[in-house]
């Protein structure tokens, strides 16, 4: 594993356990080369899988930009950090349990305001602002009047 720091091509494992989920192995690892620590995770990956945006291009599904997209809905709400984190993983094993290669990102799109729905009303419309693409105040006032509100907020 490459030095973060330095560059240098090798490191040794210091620790290793899995995530609280179980979906990842959590490594502490040193570099030989200017001594710094640094940790890595290791997911399994059960096929590549292809993001197919509304205008046809394709790219690569990447986990951490689902996890960035979520982790700006819920900014500075009171979430449990592994409650996002379930979710994120939820998300990416059901497209990978799928079957499909390409997934529309209308879907993910989808599964995510599933998830928010049920975690946060706030980080919901949130997303839901930008999924939607709500262009003017009126858009928030009628979605956020259908919004029944979650954990006792």
């Amino acid at each position: 594993m490459r030095c973060p720091f330095c560059a240098h091509e090798d490191s040794q494992v210091k620790d290793s356990r899995p995530t609280d989920d179980g979906a990842a192995i959590r490594r502490r690892r040193q570099c030989e080369a200017c001594g710094a620590r640094f940790t890595t995770f290791e997911r399994i990956q059960l096929r590549e899988m292809w993001v197919v945006k509304s205008e046809g291009r394709r790219e690569p599904f990447e986990r951490d930009k689902l996890a960035r997209s979520i982790g700006i809905a819920c900014r500075k709400r009171p979430i449990d950090p592994q409650r996002m984190e379930k979710l994120i993983s939820g998300i990416q094993r059901r497209l990978e349990t799928s079957g499909d290669n390409e997934v529309p990102a209308q879907r993910i799109g989808e599964m995510v305001m599933e998830g928010l729905k049920g975690l946060d009303s706030v980080a919901y419309i949130r997303f839901a602002s930008v999924y939607k693409d709500f262009g003017e105040a009126k858009d928030f006032e009628d979605f956020a009047s259908t919004v029944k509100e979650v954990g006792g907020e």
